[in-house]
């Protein structure tokens, strides 16, 4: 398949001028936050189609899009001064390190690029995501630590014979899921609008969230071992499986009766397509241990549920990985809402009283995330269906597909995004070969999907 190949990179600034007195200048890192410190950044990307020259004279050749990305981005970025910084790491007297990011608009990167020969039908219509389009990602193979020397967003527009790709790289330390759609949002919305009285629809709140116990900035410590830590992971291929509005709604359906839920214990719709989706893993991989644990690590977002809430809007991470652990035998010898209702009774219990319990714990014993813990006997589900990914016109139409890029990367690793009809779930499973062909074998985890 043929090869993408670069064609110009810039630094992209805000226009805004740097107030130096602004209690948001420098922004200390929180526990969520600190905790991912040397994992991967986040890599997702929106697959469009080319404008139709007729309908969008001013978008009537590639330079003109590329100057609007470039501009609108600019302009957005006044808003998210964020990720026009750059991470710094203070040593304090104690021998550990506090983390802020500074404010100090020295840019994110923007890459122009093309892919002669690679068609839009050449992304979507192959069974297995295709490897050129971690490709189409900027700053692969960068940790998030790294964001002291590297930009902490990077852009990459990759123009196909029929479309363009979207990609962009964003430091996790900065930003959590909801966060990083909230930037993609907001971006769309300027290019498209190209209001002269600039504004977003819901502004960041960028001042981080510190209970009242903790106090400002956290220290840590960071290891070689966790700067250096490496796996070496098995031959890995992606699959993105189709979950229609109707076929969701009766893994529900199914789900609650065959566990006569009540007005207290509700599976909810990814509850139950999860739940199907990890039956099926466990029985398409091969030489397993039925009596061995297996974990589903599923992330919980903590914005609603504290008291109060955090405020819309809130930028930054503000979330938590919760694990729900059984055996292989257990799993299988239960139905599918068995297994879901373990789920659900995980994810009932993060209160805010939890949620503190979590945030006190990690400040006492901090705990940076590994990449080489994570990926044991377990799958990781991340990113979710409520995020607003297909409404993302840039000025020309709404995007046709969506995709993640080689960033934090594993056998196991599931993420969630929603279907371009509304209701629907698209789940790229990233898995080995065999577990995946398998899986399309498996006539009892298919008969849910949408081939």
């Amino acid at each position: 398949m043929t090869k993408h190949q670069a064609v110009s990179t810039c630094v992209i600034r805000s226009g805004k001028p740097i107030d130096r007195n602004s209690p948001t200048k420098n922004i200390h890192l929180t526990p969520w936050d600190l905790q991912l410190l040397t994992v991967d950044p986040i890599q997702k990307g929106l697959l469009f189609r080319k404008p139709n020259p007729q309908q969008h004279t001013e978008l009537a050749t590639s330079s003109e899009i590329i100057n609007r990305l470039k501009t609108s981005l600019s302009d957005t970025l006044n808003f998210f001064p964020l990720l026009v910084g750059r991470l710094v790491a203070s040593k304090n007297s104690d021998n550990t390190l506090s983390f802020f990011i500074n404010c100090s608009n020295e840019g994110a990167e923007f890459t122009h690029a093309t892919a002669p020969g690679l068609t839009v039908a050449d992304i979507v219509k192959p069974t297995y995501v295709p490897k050129i389009v971690k490709s189409f990602f900027p700053l692969n193979g960068v940790r998030n630590y790294e964001g002291v020397c590297k930009p902490v967003l990077a852009v990459q527009v990759t123009e196909l014979v029929d479309g363009f790709f979207i990609g962009c790289t964003v430091n996790h330390c900065v930003a959590d899921g909801t966060s990083f759609w909230h930037f993609i949002n907001s971006w769309s919305e300027i290019s498209r609008t190209r209001s002269c009285n600039l504004t977003v629809n819901k502004p960041p709140v960028l001042e981080r969230w510190f209970p009242r116990f903790t106090a400002s900035p956290i220290h840590v410590t960071l290891p070689k071992e966790h700067l250096y830590d490496e796996f070496d992971p098995p031959l890995l291929e992606e699959r993105v499986f189709h979950f229609s509005k109707k076929n969701i709604a009766q893994l529900k359906a199914k789900a609650n009766s065959e566990f006569g839920t009540n007005q207290k214990t509700c599976i909810s719709s990814l509850q139950a397509v999860l739940a199907h989706l990890w039956q099926s893993v466990i029985r398409c991989r091969s030489g397993i241990n039925a009596d061995e644990n297996f974990s589903f690590k599923i992330l919980i977002g903590a914005r609603p549920r504290l008291q109060p809430p955090l405020p819309e809007g809130y930028f930054g991470n503000a979330v938590h990985f919760v694990n729900v652990t059984t055996t292989a035998r257990e799993l299988l010898q239960n139905n599918s809402g068995w297994a879901a209702l373990q789920m659900n009774k995980v994810v009932a219990m993060q209160t805010h009283e939890e949620i503190m319990i979590f945030y006190q714990s990690w400040v006492k014993n901090p705990k940076i995330v590994k990449k080489s813990e994570v990926v044991t006997n377990s799958l990781i589900a991340s990113s979710s269906p409520r995020f607003n990914v297909y409404a993302n016109d840039f000025g020309w139409g709404r995007p046709i597909a969506v995709r993640s890029g080689a960033g934090n990367k594993h056998d196991g690793k599931m993420t969630i995004f929603s279907g371009v009809e509304e209701g629907s779930i698209d789940i790229e499973a990233c898995l080995t070969p065999e577990t995946l062909h398998a899986m399309g074998e498996d006539a009892k985890f298919m008969e849910a999907v949408t081939v």
